[in-house]
């Protein structure tokens, strides 16, 4: 791997690895999340183990997390296309605001502090799991998006944050398309593929950024990090249409309670990540 530990910590590392990369890849079938909701926190853990510097940490995590998305939302895609689950007008329209926001986020996401990606982490998938919660089947404020402003500023935000998270889109766009009224599987469907706007200029301008930095772990290009990108792709890729196909078989409701459950587990153990280090 190219740490230097001991064959415990190095055991730690793989089961690590397998863990992130099965339940990362149903969830991202399952949730249209590209899997980042999971690996990210495991592999800011993983990293924190190894003495990868406080700083770069989430860093680190969220550029693999990103370079994962690209594969694994390759075969989540082709999983929901076949159901017919993608809004292909919605994506259209919809990606170049998101794409903008991707690049935004990623410039400050590669220069601050890597803590403030975990702020933003834990408090954008506690918001979003409350809303999931609280909010009742069949609630939403219009059919479809009002105007153009509303469209263009609700992608430009899903970009922005998805960047600054590592995760595919589908935390946030999910809940937003569910908000003005397109059903939850399209949405799910439809934010598969948003991943990929996501992720690749995401993966590339994590690596621009981190290029140079002190103290990224062995296997890196900028901040992201082949070594696990390598032992998570093929698991997320293999994993991804058994989620895709539960994803039209549980209910809808149920559907987002499972989003939502993973979305407070997430939050909880990153705020408190966050606490113990200031």
């Amino acid at each position: 791997m190219g740490f230097e530990a001991d064959a415990g910590t190095i055991a730690l590392w793989v089961a690590s690895m397998v863990f992130a990369g099965i339940v990362g890849g149903l969830i991202a079938g399952l949730l249209g999340v590209g899997g980042g909701i999971v690996i990210v926190p495991v592999l800011y853990q993983v990293l924190a183990g190894f003495g990868v510097e406080e700083g770069l940490r989430m860093k680190v995590a969220v550029a693999t997390s990103l370079a994962t998305i690209i594969a694994t939302s390759s075969v989540s895609v082709m999983s929901h296309h076949r159901r017919g689950a993608i809004d292909l007008s919605l994506l259209k329209s919809w990606s170049l605001p998101i794409f903008i926001g991707v690049i935004a986020g990623t410039a400050f996401g590669g220069t601050v502090d890597g803590r403030v990606l975990t702020g933003v982490f834990a408090t954008v998938a506690l918001l979003v799991a409350i809303n999931m919660l609280l909010r009742r089947e069949g609630v939403a404020v219009a059919d479809g998006f009002p105007n153009r402003f509303a469209k263009i500023s609700s992608g430009f935000f899903v970009g922005g944050v998805s960047a600054m998270m590592g995760i595919g889109g589908g935390t946030l766009s999910v809940p937003i398309l569910t908000t003005y009224g397109f059903d939850i599987r399209r949405a799910v469907g439809t934010a598969a593929a948003i991943g990929f706007v996501i992720a690749i200029p995401g993966t590339l301008g994590y690596i621009v950024t981190g290029l140079g930095a002190e103290g990224r772990p062995p296997f890196s290009l900028g901040y992201f990090n082949a070594a696990a990108a390598l032992a998570l792709v093929p698991l997320t890729m293999l994993m991804a249409p058994v989620g895709a196909r539960l994803a039209h078989s549980i209910p809808r409701r149920a559907l987002q309670f499972c989003f939502a459950g993973f979305l407070l587990l997430t939050s909880a153990r990153m705020f408190y990540d966050l606490y113990q280090s200031l």
